[in-house]
């Protein structure tokens, strides 16, 4: 092929009307991402963005809205046990799962339902 996938721009996920400030409760509040300000032409859609380092989330507006339990991001994390301290001292619930070989991993699910998993290789 004459061209190559370089990385993920961003990943979205979907959340109901009316609920952007309970996205930036959770993923600015809770998870440390930082707000970023849509383009004007896409504001009208409502939804709200995220970034930390080169990671992008987009909530985006979905009516009816179903949320993402088995599809899922997979963020890469630096020092996963020092996450998981940070987690757990904000009362946010996260689950272990031990059945990746070679990976510390958990999955927490944001306040619409939608499954995240963060992970780091040994």
């Amino acid at each position: 092929m004459d061209f190559y996938y370089e990385k993920f721009d961003h990943v979205q996920l979907a959340a109901p009307g009316g609920t952007e400030d309970l996205a930036r409760s959770f993923y600015s509040e809770q998870l440390g991402f930082k707000e970023v300000e849509k383009p004007s032409s896409l504001r009208k859609n409502g939804g709200v963005w995220f970034e930390a380092g080169n990671i992008q989330i987009h909530i985006g507006i979905e009516e009816p809205f179903a949320p993402a339990k088995k599809a899922h991001p997979a963020i890469l994390v630096k020092n996963i046990e020092i996450m998981k301290t940070f987690l757990t001292e904000k009362n946010i619930e996260f689950s272990i799962d031990d059945r990746l070989p070679g990976a510390n991993r958990f999955y927490v699910s944001d306040p619409f339902g939608n499954r995240i998993e963060f992970l780091e290789w040994e």
